[in-house]
């Protein structure tokens, strides 16, 4: 009896690793099937942000490029409001079958999780990614006609002095210009007044007004104030560890001397979790083809930003490490969100 009851086990147990053996071969065979079709239907690029923004402009020259590559329509649907959550949530519950994809930025995907609790996905267990498009390195600011600081080392040396009464802006609380002055200020060992203001352009109006003693941000924003006759505003370093092409005679902090000071507000390209692999690959080929595009290329350097490209892998390390790095200063310095 003990030996029929032996074989029914052993027989029952090689039948369910059959199965399983077969289920899986199955949904392998399918999404490689998926791959060789796909797509064979219109592809919608949802944007966490209104309209008329960076992010939204990047979104729509991305989707020209992989309308023409793949001889479907891309369309983007933009999706604003809380902090880039509801547009990434919507990312992150749609079917992962490949005609779902979009914008996947510093804020979603890195620090909303710890600024905000109530956040309804978590971006390293609920998403794709597919491509860091991408890096903004921000830049150092002071006004060029008011500041008597015309170098980083006598600025460090005007803030310690200063003792906490300089002030600088940032479009928020929690945003990346917010972080990048915290960071300065630790790394610096010296104190100043967030300022925290509505918009981007609301700060340099400001920095310009004298108003505000400095502020972070990306170069794109600030270049027409850099290089107006004469300058409104100076550039005094920039948070990467090469010169920017737009900015060749400003040095980063690195060069100088200050390590970990390397910021950016950076973009990339997400799908939900369960995008078949296949589907994920050519969606990397294609984006990476059209990051190589001059034009492409252009829009994106032009006016200070770093095209990245790459795979999958390198945009979810990528991930992964600013979400670890920023949470901690997050965290240590109890900074809340607007």
């Amino acid at each position: 009896m003990q030996s029929i009851s032996f074989h029914r086990r052993l027989l029952s147990a090689t039948a369910l690793s059959t199965t399983l053996a077969l289920a899986i071969g199955s949904t392998h065979v399918w999404a490689q099937d998926a791959a060789t079709t796909y797509p064979h239907k219109t592809i919608t690029m949802i944007v966490p942000y209104a309209p008329g923004g960076s992010s939204d402009a990047r979104a729509r020259q991305l989707a020209q490029k992989l309308s023409e590559y793949f001889g479907q329509s891309v369309i983007v649907d933009n999706k604003s409001g809380g902090s880039g959550n509801i547009g990434t949530n919507a990312i992150a519950k749609a079917t992962p079958d490949g005609y779902t994809i979009g914008v996947g930025n510093f804020g979603p995907l890195t620090v909303n999780k710890t600024l905000i609790p109530s956040t309804p996905y978590n971006p390293l267990t609920d998403l794709t990614p597919i491509i860091l498009v991408e890096k903004g390195p921000v830049v150092l600011l002071v006004n060029a006609e008011k500041s008597p600081y015309k170098d980083l080392k006598t600025f460090i040396a005007g803030l310690k002095e200063a003792n906490g009464k300089m002030a600088y802006g940032s479009s928020g609380a929690g945003g990346v210009y917010h972080l990048s002055g915290e960071l300065f200020k630790s790394t610096m060992g010296v104190s100043a007044v967030h300022v925290p203001y509505r918009s981007g352009g609301q700060i340099l109006n400001d920095l310009i007004a004298g108003q505000v003693d400095f502020a972070f941000d990306m170069a794109p924003s600030p270049m027409g104030f850099i290089k107006s006759s004469p300058p409104k505003l100076r550039a005094l370093a920039v948070a990467n560890d090469k010169r920017l092409t737009a900015l060749p005679d400003v040095p980063t902090f690195t060069e100088l001397g200050y390590k970990g000071l390397e910021i950016s507000n950076w973009l990339g390209i997400v799908a939900p979790k369960g995008t078949p692999e296949p589907i994920i690959q050519k969606l990397n080929a294609a984006l990476n083809k059209a990051l190589q595009d001059p034009e492409m290329a252009q829009r994106i350097t032009g006016p200070g930003n770093i095209v990245v490209g790459g795979s999958p892998k390198l945009f979810t390390d990528h991930i992964r490490s600013e979400t670890t790095r920023w949470a901690k200063l997050i965290t240590d310095k109890n900074i809340k969100a607007d």
